[in-house]
């Protein structure tokens, strides 16, 4: 199965809303907190142009930057995920 990674912080009201809407969706994901992984923070920085966006997701190898609600069920639609 594929896996869904969520690269936010705790405190980070986007993050929250998005690991909410994949639970309500049902859709299994990681979560990794960039504020105790130095490397997971290297990662968000370097797919945002040296930026630490919250949330940051990984879908099969798509990189969503703070992605809507719309955006992320789209993107796990076509990753076939979600119907």
């Amino acid at each position: 199965m594929l896996e869904v990674k969520v690269y936010g912080a705790d405190w980070c009201g986007d993050t929250q809303r998005t690991l909410e809407h994949l639970k309500r969706l049902g859709v299994a994901h990681r979560y990794i907190n960039v504020e105790e992984d130095e490397a997971a923070s290297a990662w968000v920085k370097e797919h945002n142009e040296g930026k630490e966006k919250k949330p940051t997701l990984e879908i099969a190898g798509q990189v969503l930057s703070t992605p809507t609600d719309r955006e992320l069920d789209s993107a796990l639609r076509e990753k076939g995920l979600m119907a």
